[in-house]
Formats: structure tokens, sequence, C-alpha cells
């Protein structure tokens, strides 16, 4: 069962207390993309300038990864340079330079628009309905969002949010979509714009999974050091919705196991910088991580 991702391909430059990496390979299509390719194959529709290093991609496509829906345009690729304080949580943005994917316009080919499995990475939500009307029923689609789209689209947020199926957000997203600081009420009160699902995204301390019968809780997976946070919680959506797809149910029970694999790629991605630790990995590899983490929530 192959995912279809729509979402940003990037060249990140990030300084951490670990250290500091330039025009690295990033954006939320690429990672979602090296996690959830352990899992199925995906297809990526993004966009990306002339001066792009495609050849850094070649490790996805030996994964299975189709890149026939990423756009060449002419102009400079999507840039984004970060740094990241010493409490990890802090993140200050120091330049965004949007390129082409200023005037992106997703167009999903004909032969992707039957994939059953989608991922709407965060962009405009205007742009995330646009592409739900070129798809042929899918049977499972999720979304992810951002602080800026809940203040500047919140009409065109709600009405995607009625026709998703989960919908992805770190706790201040939850808080600020639902104008409540309870997680449990704010999650309930996202629940009612209509998705069956939320995943809420807590950083070191875990992630929830509300739906509307019951809530599941996760803790993160036990790290002793952290590289690079960017990334993580597209990794956390590509091994989350990967895992589901590989199983191909959506009940309850398979969206708390996909949580555990969503935890195993998050922790994996902070490893390193940008993609490095992922690029690496194994499907035994995130196995045994996912056994070590279940050993973490139950005796």
């Amino acid at each position: 069962m192959s995912v279809l991702v729509v979402g940003s391909v990037a060249l990140d430059s990030v300084e951490t207390p670990r250290g500091r990496m330039e025009e690295a390979i990033g954006g939320s299509a690429i990672y979602f993309s090296a996690a959830a390719s352990l899992f199925v194959p995906v297809y990526v529709v993004g966009v990306v300038g002339a001066d792009y290093p495609l050849h850094q991609l070649d490790f996805l496509c030996a994964r299975g990864v189709c890149l026939d829906g990423l756009e060449r345009a002419a102009g400079p690729s999507f840039r984004w340079a970060g740094v990241y304080l010493d409490d990890w949580n802090t993140r200050r943005t120091l330049r965004t330079e949007l390129g082409v994917f200023a005037d992106f316009r997703p167009v999903v080919p004909p032969a992707a628009r039957r994939l059953p499995w989608v991922f709407l990475a965060n962009i405009d939500p205007r742009l995330q309905l646009d592409v739900l009307a070129q798809m042929e029923r899918p049977r499972f689609v999720a979304c992810d969002t951002m602080n800026f789209w809940i203040q500047q689209q919140r009409p065109a947020l709600e009405e995607l949010l009625g026709r998703v199926d989960l919908v992805l957000l770190n706790d201040a997203e939850a808080r600020e979509l639902a104008e409540d600081w309870n997680l449990v009420r704010a999650a309930r009160a996202v629940l009612a714009l209509g998705p069956r699902w939320v995943v809420v995204k807590k950083g070191e301390h875990g992630a929830m999974l509300f739906g509307r019968d019951g809530v599941f809780a996760l803790p993160a997976f036990p790290l002793d050091d952290c590289c690079d946070p960017t990334g993580a919680g597209d990794a956390f959506a590509g091994g989350f919705l990967g895992a589901l797809a590989r199983e191909g149910r959506t009940d309850a029970a398979a969206l708390r196991r996909a949580m555990l694999y969503g935890a195993a790629l998050g922790a994996f991605a902070v490893e390193a910088f940008s993609v490095g630790r992922l690029r690496e990995l194994t499907p035994e590899a995130v196995e045994d991580r996912v056994a070590a983490l279940r050993g973490v929530i139950a005796p």
C-alpha cells in the first residue's frame, strides 16, 4: 500500500548545542518519506529549484520512494535557517527564503490519485484542500498544520479538518486551535471539528492519541542525547502512517500500534543532523526500538 505525501522539500541550515550544518536536505516531505519508506512505498508531490542536490535523494529512491511528482522549477529552492537554544525546546528562525515554494500549487499526477493513504504535510490549508479534490476516494487522510495557518487561514483549516481522518498537532497548536489551555479539552474541541482522530505531539514528553471513544498516552523513547530536533514531527508522522499503511487497518488498536512506530522514528530523527540517522536505518533497527519502547510502557 503506497502513501502519498504532499509537502515541502527544502535546504536547511541548522545550529544546535551539538554543532551546525549548512544547506542540508530537509522539508516535511523528505523527513516523512525517509521514515515512511521503511514500511511502504511513498509517492512525493513537491517542488524544488534548479539548485537542489537531487542526487542526495537517491537513498529514498532506493527504498521505493517515487519522485515523479517532485516538480523542478526555475529559481532557488526553499531554504530555512534556525538555531536551537540550550533547552532544546526553544527554536529561533533566522531566515526563511521560500524561493519556488512560494508559488507551489500541488498537482497530483494521475498515477497517484488513487493512492489509499494520504499525508498532507504542513502547507496552506487551501492547498491541502485542493490536493484532496484531486484524489479519488482515499482510504485514510492525515494532515499537519502550524500556528501560522491557525491564525491566518482558520476557515480553510476548519473545512479541511472536516474532511480528514486524523490531524497531527503539537501541544501549542492544539491549545491555540481550540482556544483552551487544557490539552484534553483542546483535543476534544478539535475532534468536534470533524477528524476521527487527533494526535497531540509533546516532544520529549511523548504523544497522545485522542479518539471519540478514548485516549492513548505514549511516552517518548528515552534518549540520553540529542543532535538536531528538526523534522522530528514529520518523521513521527512518517513512522505512524507508514506502519498503519503496512498493517492495512484503521481501528483503534492499529492506531495505537502505529503510535509506537511514530515515536520510534521521531526519536531516531533527532540523533543526527538532517536525515542522517533516518538514511542509515534498517527495518530491523526500527523493530528493535519499538520492542524497547514496548518495554518502557509495559512490565
